[in-house]
C-alpha cells in the first residue's frame, strides 16, 4: 500500500506542502511465492530419452555359427570412418576387392534413402499399421506387437554398424537415428574388422590417385 507522509514542520508562509510517498511492496513477496508454487506444479521436468539398440540374441539354443550367420541378400554392413566419411557394402564383404566398398552420407539423400530402398516392403507395411491405429482399428498394445513383428521379418535387412577410432559419437548416433526413421529392427554393433580398415585405406588411396591423374 502506498502512503504519503508530510515532511517538515507547518509554516504559515508556506504556499506547498513537500510530501514523501513510500510504496509498500510486502504484498508483493507473497505474490512471488504463488508464482513460483503455480509453475512448480505446472512445469512438465524433462524425461529422459532412451535409444533402443538390438543386440544378437543370447539364446543358448542358437548355435555360434547361426547366430554370426547372416543372408548375404539381407546384409548391409556400415563402416564409420573419420571426417564424417561413411561407407558400405551389402552381402558378404569381398576384402580383396575395395571396389565392392561404396561411399554415401549422412544426409536424407545418402545413408536413409538407401536403407528405405532395401527396406520397402517393411515401411510400407509399418505405415499402413499406423493408418490403422489412428483410425482406431487397433489398440496400441495390438500395434507395438504387430510393429515388432513387421521389423523382424525374414525379408527385413539387417544392419551390421561398425566405426573406426577416428569416427566422431555423433556418427555412430546419426547412424542409430536412421535405423529408427527408415524401420530397421535387426541391427547391431559390431567391432571393425581388419579387412573393413583394408577397404577403406585402398577406397581412399583409389579416390587420392584418381584425383590426382585428373589435376595432370
Amino acid at each position: 500500500m502506498a502512503e504519503i507522509q508530510e515532511s517538515g514542520g507547518k509554516k504559515s508562509n508556506s504556499k506547498q506542502k513537500k510530501m514523501t510517498v513510500r510504496v509498500d511492496f510486502t504484498p508483493m513477496v507473497d505474490m512471488n511465492m504463488l508464482l513460483i508454487t503455480f509453475f512448480m506444479l505446472c512445469t512438465t521436468l524433462s524425461k529422459p530419452q532412451t535409444m533402443e539398440i538390438s543386440m544378437p540374441s543370447n539364446d543358448k539354443n542358437i548355435t555360434d555359427e547361426q547366430r554370426s550367420k547372416v543372408k548375404a541378400s539381407q546384409a548391409i554392413t556400415l563402416l564409420l570412418a573419420g571426417e564424417d566419411k561413411l561407407y558400405y557394402y551389402e552381402g558378404e564383404p569381398n576384402y580383396e576387392d575395395y571396389n565392392s566398398l561404396k561411399e554415401t552420407s549422412y544426409q536424407a539423400d545418402g545413408l536413409r534413402a538407401m536403407l528405405l530402398r532395401r527396406n520397402r516392403v517393411a515401411v510400407q507395411k509399418v505405415n499402413d499399421l499406423k493408418k490403422d491405429r489412428d483410425d482406431l482399428k487397433i489398440t496400441e498394445e495390438q500395434y507395438k506387437e504387430q510393429l515388432s513383428e513387421i521389423k523382424s521379418g525374414d525379408d527385413t535387412p539387417t544392419v551390421i554398424i561398425k566405426a573406426e577410432g577416428e569416427a566422431s559419437y555423433k556418427n555412430l548416433i546419426d547412424a542409430l537415428d536412421e535405423m529408427q526413421i527408415c524401420n530397421i529392427g535387426k541391427y547391431v554393433i559390431a567391432d571393425m574388422a581388419e579387412g573393413d580398415e583394408f577397404l577403406i585405406k585402398n577406397f581412399e588411396s583409389k579416390g587420392s590417385y584418381g584425383a590426382e591423374n585428373l589435376a595432370q
